[in-house]
């Protein structure tokens, strides 16, 4: 058996960790890299001011300082590279329990759905829906009959009212016209006796005719 499986406990069979326990794992382990390049910063700084201090007075000294500051150097590049690592592994285990819960919320939706359908029929529906639509109709019907009028003048052709309003009206602007040409002056009146030349015309008429009758006897 290797070292490594000996170290993540190869051979032994061991529960499988769940993802929040894996990210929670994860986080402990930045945080405590996180705080091993910051102690590593200020060794590397501080080895800097070591070799300044000593660059010109005692250079043994001071290049013993930089060979550390570079050692600790290659340990905080090293740390960058796991740092990445590790936050790659969070993120892609994190984005994996996410969507390891919406599809046991989906599938938990789909469940309540299946069972809300699953005494309900297509053919049922719609034959509900055509009964609603009949019920609709009878009530509109009954509305209708509801609203119309009754009572006399219900048998009365609109047509044969409108040709008598016509009329009236016809009637009234004819009266109206006689009245504008009706004259305003008083006429003379005729005199109520005959006048003495209409007499004697009259009588010689007479005179004729007796004596056409006269003749004919």
């Amino acid at each position: 058996m290797s070292l490594i499986a000996k170290m993540f406990g190869g051979g032994k069979k061991q529960a499988q960790p769940t993802p929040g326990e894996a990210i929670q794992k994860l986080r402990e382990t930045e945080e405590m890299l996180e705080k091993k390049s910051e102690f590593l910063e200020s060794k590397v700084q501080k080895e800097l001011a070591i070799a300044k201090k000593n660059g010109t007075k005692n250079k043994r000294v001071a290049l013993q300082a930089l060979k550390r500051k570079k050692r600790y150097e290659k340990q905080l590049t090293q740390i960058d590279g796991t740092l990445s690592t590790i936050e790659f592994q969070r993120e892609a285990l994190e984005n994996a329990n996410t969507n390891t819960e919406v599809l046991k919320t989906m599938g938990y939706a789909a469940k309540a759905l299946k069972a809300a359908h699953q005494h309900l029929d297509v053919d049922q529906v719609d034959d509900l829906m055509a009964d609603i639509q009949e019920q609709q109709d009878i009530a509109q019907e009954i509305s209708d009959a509801i609203s119309k009028p009754v009572g006399f003048g219900e048998d009365v052709d609109e047509d044969d009212l409108l040709a008598e309003l016509e009329e009236l009206e016809q009637e009234d602007l004819d009266e109206k016209l006689l009245d504008i040409n009706a004259p305003t002056e008083e006429l003379p009146s005729v005199p109520g006796h005959k006048i003495p030349a209409a007499q004697a015309a009259v009588a010689d008429e007479d005179d004729e005719m007796k004596e056409l009758a006269a003749w004919a006897s």
